[in-house]
């Protein structure tokens, strides 16, 4: 819609109209520029519109969301106290030769909320606005869902590539342990023809010792793959409690070694969650061991269950050395780790089965202090869950 065009026709032809004819004309233009104001009013996108001298004339609805003001409130003040480090004054000096210059810039705003924002800034010509001098319109696009879209794929990516060099490394470490295996079987047959019963004895021992090993690091390898092999979770109805009292036995014998104090709290009617059991196990086997090993010298893990009408909750809260803020943000991607015998894979799986379940991961910590783990399910009976990748 040309309003400008529209009034130059309007004042050129005002003398030949009577007050009939320009009330019919004025009243169709409110109309037009009241449906105008209402598409700009509902679309997703934010528009600001600044002054030549970097101050807001104008802001739709979108962009108050957005930037948390009230236009009305902050029409005439700075735009850089919303929308720092760009330069309005030069993007309004509009020049012919350069009038397709444009602004494009990706902004992360705290306040108030956490959003990507993606701007693109164009120069108004002198004149659009209401005291002639050149201005900026300036668009807000959030982009949030897109760039989390987009660490998701590349999350996704990441965790292939460890699939495959987890296949590769199986396979480069499976041959020898096979041929290990075969060779100490013959060499145990071979020993029945030792002709002296103590030696005999003591070699098939040896021999003996070296079989088990061997099978221990198979069925380590075997675990270490089947946890990595994105493979769906078998849902049933699924009891916490004995989960987790099973993953407590399993640790039993470190958990009394290391000294460490266990309490576990839960109400009495807990409801269940859909749940792969054997999943949530090595989920809790896991957050136990690391609090463990954080607890070198003794100390206390407090677990403790509860529910609502919604989800399950279960929170392991430990007294150790706590997650320094360095390694905070990247303690679930694979390799990360902050234990120096550590291969970074524990929580990178904890996670993975976590969301495989619709489940959340919420951590808390402060260096020195311990940390607490706390995994939230959506319970069995529940209409809505939470859609799993």
């Amino acid at each position: 819609m040309d309003y400008a065009g529209f009034v130059d026709k309007l004042s050129a032809r005002l003398d030949r109209l009577d007050p009939s004819n320009i009330s019919s004309v004025l009243s169709s233009f409110a109309r037009q520029r009241a449906l105008l104001e209402t598409i700009i009013q509902s679309i997703q996108e934010g528009i600001l519109v600044i002054s030549a001298e970097g101050n807001v004339t104008y802001a739709n609805k979108t962009a108050e969301t957005m930037l948390g003001f009230d236009a009305s409130r902050v029409r005439g003040r700075p735009v850089e106290r919303f929308l720092p480090d760009i330069d309005w004054n030069e993007l309004s000096r509009r020049e012919d030769a350069t009038w397709e210059k444009v602004t494009t810039a990706e902004i992360e705003i705290y306040r108030p909320r956490h959003r990507i924002v993606q701007l693109s800034a164009f120069p108004l010509e002198a004149g659009a606005l209401d005291d002639n001098a050149p201005g900026t319109v300036a668009i807000l696009r959030d982009v949030t869902r897109e760039r989390a879209d987009s660490a998701e794929v590349l999350e996704s990516e990441r965790m292939q590539a460890v699939r495959v060099l987890a296949a590769s490394l199986a396979h480069e470490i499976g041959n020898p342990l096979n041929a290990l295996g075969i060779h100490l079987q013959l060499l145990t047959r071979d020993l029945r023809r030792v002709p002296d019963e103590e030696t005999r004895q003591d070699l098939s021992e040896l021999v003996q010792v070296a079989i088990d090993e061997v099978a221990r690091l198979d069925l380590i390898l075997s675990k270490f793959l089947r946890a990595l092999r994105p493979s769906a979770p078998n849902l049933a109805p699924c009891d916490l409690r004995e989960v987790l009292q099973n993953s407590l036995r399993v640790m039993k014998t470190d958990i009394e070694e290391h000294r460490i104090r266990v309490s576990v709290d839960y109400p009495q009617n807990l409801p269940k969650i859909q749940g792969d059991a054997q999943q949530l196990q090595q989920v809790f086997f896991n957050l136990i061991k690391n609090a463990v090993q954080a607890m070198e010298d003794g100390g206390a893990l407090d677990i403790r269950l509860s529910a609502d009408d919604r989800d399950l909750s279960i929170a392991f809260r430990d007294t150790g050395s706590g997650i320094s803020k360095d390694f905070f943000r990247q303690m679930f991607q694979p390799f990360q780790t902050a234990k120096p015998n550590g291969n970074g894979i524990g929580l990178t799986i904890v996670q993975r089965i976590v969301q495989d379940h619709g489940g959340r991961i919420d951590v808390a910590s402060k260096a020195g202090e311990g940390a607490c783990f706390t995994l939230v399910f959506p319970l069995a009976d529940r209409k809505l869950r939470r859609i799993t990748r």
